[in-house]
Parts: structure tokens; sequence; C-alpha cells
């Protein structure tokens, strides 16, 4: 899993379409490297690391090495442009980060225990599939798990009812309680009546 978030890369000087275009014919990947106060970089990948990197979810949220001809460089992945047919990664983008400086992330959600809320009779509904997050490098969740095991049959879950890992904080909350997103809610089947959900709850949790 570790050599998946290390890439070795060269430095590009030869820019503009028609050289992407012929990069992409020599199975590379052309990339920007930018942020931390620094000039933005031009960057050429080999494309079977960068689509096997690609295909793990964490690579979208953790902290990468980027070895610039032969020197290392921590970045995160920030935009990836993929080919709208073609298994091709077209164009990806990087931002420097530095161990000591806040980053803004999306953490992907794992939701867990979705079959025992559902025994209760309802359909788990998935509002939202990430968390906006800000927290240092060292801190950034591979993925946010969240227990629906409780949830009642129309019950909502918002980001203020998850629990983040230590440093880490809620984009999104931060802005006010009026950004008190909905994450995920229990609904009642269809035709179902209010009475019979609550009975179909209570009999449930006799079990």
């Amino acid at each position: 899993m570790t050599d998946l978030f290390t890439l070795d890369a060269e430095v590009r000087t030869d820019l503009g379409k028609g050289a992407s275009r012929r990069l992409r014919h020599a199975n590379k990947v052309p990339a920007i490297l930018y942020g931390e106060g620094q000039e933005p970089v031009s960057l050429t990948l080999e494309h079977k690391n960068v689509f096997r990197a690609q295909q793990e979810e964490a690579f979208y949220s953790h902290v990468l090495t980027i070895n610039i001809d032969g020197k290392p460089v921590e970045c995160l992945l920030k935009d990836m442009q993929r080919h709208p047919f073609k298994q091709v990664v077209m164009h990806l983008d990087f931002l420097r980060v530095d161990a000591k400086h806040a980053v803004q992330v999306n953490a992907p959600i794992h939701f867990i225990n979705e079959d025992v809320a559902e025994k209760l009779g309802g359909t788990m509904a998935h509002h939202v599939n990430e968390i906006a997050v800000t927290c240092l490098p060292a801190n950034i969740p591979e993925f946010i798990e969240i227990d629906v095991a409780n949830l009642e049959v129309g019950q909502t879950l918002h980001l203020s009812d998850v629990t983040l890992p230590k440093g880490v904080t809620s984009d999104e909350l931060a802005k006010g309680e009026s950004h008190d997103q909905a994450v995920a809610t229990l609904n009642a089947p269809k035709g179902v009546s209010d009475d019979s959900a609550e009975e179909a709850t209570e009999e449930a949790s006799a079990e």
C-alpha cells in the first residue's frame, strides 16, 4: 500500500496541448504541482503507476510523496481528469503540504451496520458520501466510519452527530449551525404509516 503513495515524476518543460497529447501517447500523464508559496511545476508521471494508485480510495486523501528527479515532495491530490470513456487518467493536480500547516480534504465515509438498522424495516439513504474536513497532514483520516446501528426509522443523522478523529474539524460545521448537513436517514418503507414504523421499531428493540 505504501508504494502506491510514492510516485516518481520528471519536470516537464514541453508544454501545451500538443505536448500533453504526445505524453499520453507515450503512456505518461501530465501533472502540475503547486502551493506553499512556491512556483507551480509541470510534471510527467508514468500512467501505469498513476492508474494503479488511483484505484485505491486512500489515494485521494492520503499524503503522497512525489519524487521529482529524485527529490521527494509531500503533497495531496487536488484534482484528477479522466478520459470520458477510456480507462485513462488525463491530468493530475497536486498541492504541496507542510507538516505544520492545516489542509482541507474530503474524507470518504464508511457506513457500518446498515443491515442492523434496516432490520427495523426501513431503507437507508445516504445524503453525502464524504465530509470536508480541516486538519494537519499527519491527522488526515483515510476514511470516517459512521455506525448507523442505532438509527430509528424516520431518524436522520447529521454532521453534528458524527464523531471525527482527534485534530479533525468539519468545514461545514465551522460555518455555523445552519450548515449541519444531513448525512444519512433511515427512511420508513413506502406505504407504511408512522404508527406501523413505530411498532416495527419497538418489536426490533424487544428482540
